[in-house]
């Protein structure tokens, strides 16, 4: 699958960039071990950030700003990353879905990056990020239609399917055994992937018995 980003987006943006992992992974409950390691990120970052220190994560305002620039309003549609955060910050925490999300969510709380895990089954051709048209829906994650417009969207054959605020149903991750792509949401270039993603698949390999994992930017 050829996963790329569209001339319109890199012309308003064009610090974007998509760090990707794609591996097979048996999906289930997160161990006790992951979680540990999962709860223990959550409490770290609540004692380091404050509400006001969150949009100045350099991964995060550069999303801000590149909303902006396609034409959307990054406070009323917070990036992932930014969302998470402000749960952590707020003492809500986050809910437990399965090893894979887990690992996600981890590495994009740590990060800035807003990160989505796709699995393959769902999705249907090459895969292209592009600005989605102004008025577009999908249905969202354990919420009704999202608003799409304006947003950098991951778009396969069929259709509209994720993006660094809310993905889709199509492609969730659910239980058993999976083909999944994990794509992080870069606008400040590929300089500062390559850590976070060496973490990404240390994780998935000593948490979620990952041993075939494949991993490039665009």
């Amino acid at each position: 699958m050829k996963i790329s980003i569209a001339e319109e987006v890199h012309s308003l943006w064009p610090e974007t960039a998509l760090g990707i992992l794609h591996y097979h992974v048996r999906v289930e409950p997160s161990s006790p071990e992951l979680l540990e390691v999962f709860e223990g990120t959550l409490a770290k970052l609540a004692g380091e950030y404050q509400m006001e220190q969150i949009a100045k994560n350099p991964h995060i305002a550069a999303t801000r700003s590149a909303y902006k620039a396609l034409g959307k309003s990054p406070h009323e549609y917070r990036n992932a990353a930014e969302a998470m955060l402000r749960r952590i910050v707020k003492k809500a925490g986050l809910y437990h879905i399965n090893n894979v999300v887990e690992v996600n969510n981890c590495i994009s709380v740590s990060s800035g990056y807003s990160i989505g895990s796709y699995d393959a089954s769902g999705l249907h051709g090459d895969v292209e990020l592009r600005r989605a048209e102004e008025g577009a829906h999908y249905p969202g994650i354990g919420k009704g239609s999202v608003n799409i417009g304006c947003l950098p969207v991951l778009y396969d054959a069929e259709g509209p399917f994720g993006n660094p605020t809310s993905d889709s149903r199509r492609a969730m991750i659910q239980d058993g055994e999976r083909e999944v792509y994990s794509i992080l949401y870069s606008f400040d270039g590929r300089e500062g992937l390559s850590p976070w993603m060496e973490r990404f698949a240390e994780l998935l390999r000593q948490y979620c018995g990952v041993t075939d994992l494949e991993q490039w930017t665009v």
